[in-house]
Parts: C-alpha cells; structure tokens; sequence
C-alpha cells in the first residue's frame, strides 16, 4: 500500500472517529469529546517529550504527563459539575426563580495548571544535581504544548452556546484548508513559486496559502448548511437563522479561521526543525504523530474560541 493510500485510509479512520466523537457530544454529553482531546494530550504530549530525548529528565518527563492530561481533565469534569449551579450550596435565586452562582472551573484548572508549574521549579531545589534550568525549560514548553491549547478545544467543547460550531470550524476547516492549499500549490505553485516561509517549509508557496484562505471559507460554509439543516430538523438545539449576517459572520470567521490553522502548521514545522526531525511520531499511517495531524487544529482553536466568546457577549 502506497504512502498516500495510507494517507487518506487513516484519514478517513481519524474523521470516523472525531464525528462519533461529535454525534455523541450532541446526543447524549460533550465529555465524549472531551474524551478525544485528553487521548491527543496523551499522545501529543508524549510526542513532544520523546522529540526533546534526554535533554528532559526522567522525573519531569512523568510530571509533565500526568499534569498535561490532568489540566484538561479538571476542566472537562468541573465544568460538567458546574453547569447546573442549582445544587451547588450557596446558589442564590433571583425574582424569575432561576439559580445563579458562579462557574468555578476555570479557577480550579488555574490553580492545577500554576501547580505544575510548581513542582517542575521545585525539582531545581530537591534534585539539585539532576535537573537544569534547560531541561526545565525544555520541560515547560512540553507541558503548555500542546495541552494549554487543547485545553482551549474543551473550553470550546463546553461553551454554553455555540459550541457545537466552535468544535466544527477547530478540527473541519483546517482540514479544508490544507487540502485546497495542497491544491492551489499544486497547480500554480510552478507559475506563483513564491514561498511563504522557505526556511521553514520551503514547499508552502503563498499561492498555496491563498488556496487555503479559500478553503477555510468553503468549510465555513458547509459547515453552515450543515448546522442550518440539523437546527431546522430540531436535531441540534442552535437557534441559527438563515440569513446574510449569519453567512458572512461564518465565512469572515473560516478565512480567519484559515489563517490561524496555516500558522499553527508553520509553527509545528518550526519546533521539528529546530530539533532535527521530519515528523513528531509514527503512531498515525501516512500522516506521522498526533501532533503532524492536530497542529492547524491547535491554533485555528484561539481565534474561534475567543470569537464565538466574543459573539455570545454581544449578541447573547
């Protein structure tokens, strides 16, 4: 079986996964998405660490792990416990007799995630002789990456409206985007050879990106259609209207979209540069590690995040 075989047969097996991941979320809880983002925390965080070998020690390496997942996992379960604040003592109601309190779930991540921190400064004290400032650092920057962005994935995953848009454009518009950059570089690249960043991925031509631009922006709109389609048949609870407002809100966020998941793509083929490496892993046929397949997905997540956030503010 030849490389691109490979390529599209595990493709089509990831996509299998993620829509009964996203089935289950709407039918039944998000915590089965959430499921999927702590099995990429593993695996990417994993990742990175085998990518740094021996520069990080054996004892940051298990804390590092353990407190990458967790982060995630306090915020999905917190979350999910603080969602209905009605049997939380100290609710107070107001004159309708709804419950209102507080979500106090970013805060218990905070203090886990500031607590790992923590423990990895400690061992420069309690395993003086072993532990360096640079395996220190090389340690801090396995835990933030991927996690602290994955982390932003669950919160989309838990937004209390919109979210189900949030997961779609994070993992389904980049995957439109690379594949219209894949052709649009294709095509023109020869005619356009202009390079979007030649030293450090020199086959990405700016022709390319601008396909990709695109892309994004025919994924937002499936993505619409989609959404319109489910709403309609009461099979999701989305008050989407079918209008040009909503369209263009759609499209302008796929092309920002877009933008930020070729980054985040950039950036990865940056840190393997920088220690050597063609892929971060082999775990997936034809498309490397974890981390090859999710770093778009990892940066297109803060500017939906923060957009949607920023919707459901003004809009509510």
């Amino acid at each position: 079986m030849s490389n691109m075989q490979l390529r599209v047969l595990t493709g089509f097996w990831l996509m299998g996964i993620l829509l009964a991941a996203f089935f289950l979320k709407i039918f039944v809880s998000d915590l089965f998405f959430d499921l999927i983002i702590v099995m990429m925390a593993v695996c990417g965080t994993w990742e990175m660490l085998r990518a740094f070998r021996d520069k990080v020690h054996i004892s940051q390496k298990i804390v590092v792990m353990i407190f990458a997942v967790l982060i995630i996992v306090v915020y999905a379960v917190s979350d999910f416990y603080f969602a209905d604040i009605r049997h939380i003592p100290g609710t107070t109601w107001d004159e309708s007799g709804n419950a209102t309190g507080r979500n106090y779930a970013p805060h218990i991540t905070l203090v886990v995630f500031i607590a790992g921190v923590a423990i990895l400064l400690a061992f420069l004290v309690f395993a003086h002789q072993n532990i360096t400032l640079e395996s220190t650092g090389y340690a801090l920057f396995s835990y933030t990456y991927p996690s602290l962005l994955l982390l932003v994935v669950s919160i989309c995953n838990h937004l209390e409206r919109y979210s189900e848009i949030g997961v779609l454009f994070i993992f389904v518009v980049p995957a439109f985007a690379d594949s219209f950059a894949m052709i649009t570089g294709k095509i023109f690249g020869k005619k356009l050879p202009m390079k979007m960043a030649p030293s450090i991925s020199p086959k990405k031509t700016l022709v390319g990106g601008a396909g990709g631009l695109l892309g994004g922006g025919v994924g937002a709109a499936a993505i619409f259609f989609v959404l319109y389609g489910l709403a309609q048949s009461d099979a999701v609870n989305l008050n989407l209207q079918l209008n040009a407002l909503n369209l263009v809100f759609f499209l302008a966020l796929g092309v920002l979209t877009a933008g930020f998941s070729q980054f985040g793509d950039l950036v990865e083929s940056a840190i393997k540069r920088k220690l050597g490496i063609k892929d971060m892993g082999s775990v997936l046929p034809g498309h490397g590690g974890v981390l090859d397949r999710i770093d778009s997905a990892l940066f297109a997540s803060l500017v939906v995040c923060a957009v949607i956030v920023l919707r459901i503010m003004i809009v509510r």
